[in-house]
């Protein structure tokens, strides 16, 4: 159902990504990634092009961005997180958990509200939320999932969050929030535009004035014995081979720096 490689540079004020180790074999072990959720459909071909290029392979763990970060802190085997805000990277960084100069946002991301195909609901605003019409709504869990919390906070600024509270079905990940609504057991659900990108259904934009910007970070954790290969698909991943696949996805331009 889904696409072919794009992309959009991607790198930013707040750090630029370290440069590249030395050239990697194709006998290096494969580069462990966690990466968050909303990654779940870009990553793969972007890191089939990055194998394709360098000989290195990676093998992705996804989750919520809080679970992942608190993997890293108990000593997880993981050499680059990718998370879906720059916070938690940030957080790890403050704790020494990740080396400081590999960090970067590599992208912003896009809310949106989806529902499945024939669903009829004609959603033009978030206000139509309230509407009888319709039941109930995913989101990721909040308090975990920066995509959550943005839809949580998009909801708060219209006053509409309280009123909705007895309708909303908490989701470990977006990936599970877009699950419920793919197979009906909510009515819509809020999650990012990069999965629902080539998906028929309802999608509606969620403006941007209504949560803060989704900056999506990255670095190589501390310690990884595969260092000199994790800075090089960092590096990939916000160069300019990686560029049009992000904006093929959806994802903004994060800002402009340089090494």
């Amino acid at each position: 159902m889904r696409r072919g490689l794009a992309l959009l540079l991607l790198l930013v004020p707040l750090a630029a990504c370290s440069g590249g180790g030395p050239e990697a074999t194709p006998q290096q072990p494969v580069v462990l990634v966690s990466a968050a959720a909303n990654l779940a459909d870009v990553l793969p071909p972007l890191l089939e092009s990055f194998r394709q290029r360098t000989g290195i392979p990676a093998q992705v763990n996804y989750g919520n961005t809080a679970q992942l970060a608190a993997q890293i802190e108990r000593g997880a085997p993981v050499d680059l997180f990718l998370a879906a805000d720059r916070q938690h990277v940030e957080q790890l960084a403050r704790k020494g958990l990740v080396l400081a100069d590999t960090l970067c946002v590599y992208a912003r991301g896009k809310l949106v509200l989806w529902a499945r195909p024939g669903s009829g609901l004609g959603l033009r605003s978030l206000e139509d939320l309230a509407s009888p019409r319709v039941g109930r709504i995913a989101i990721a869990n909040p308090d975990q999932a920066p995509y959550g919390a943005a839809a949580r906070q998009a909801l708060q600024r219209l006053g509409l969050w309280e009123a909705l509270q007895p309708r909303i079905v908490i989701a470990e990940n977006i990936q599970q929030a877009l699950q419920y609504a793919r197979s009906g057991n909510v009515d819509v659900a809020f999650t990012a535009l990069s999965l629902v990108i080539d998906e028929d259904g309802e999608r509606l934009e969620v403006p941007s004035r209504l949560y803060d910007p989704i900056e999506q970070a990255l670095a190589v954790v501390k310690g990884s014995p595969r260092e000199a290969a994790a800075r090089r698909l960092a590096d990939f991943l916000v160069g300019p081979e990686s560029a049009a696949a992000w904006q093929r996805y959806g994802y903004e331009r994060a800002g402009e720096g340089g090494r």
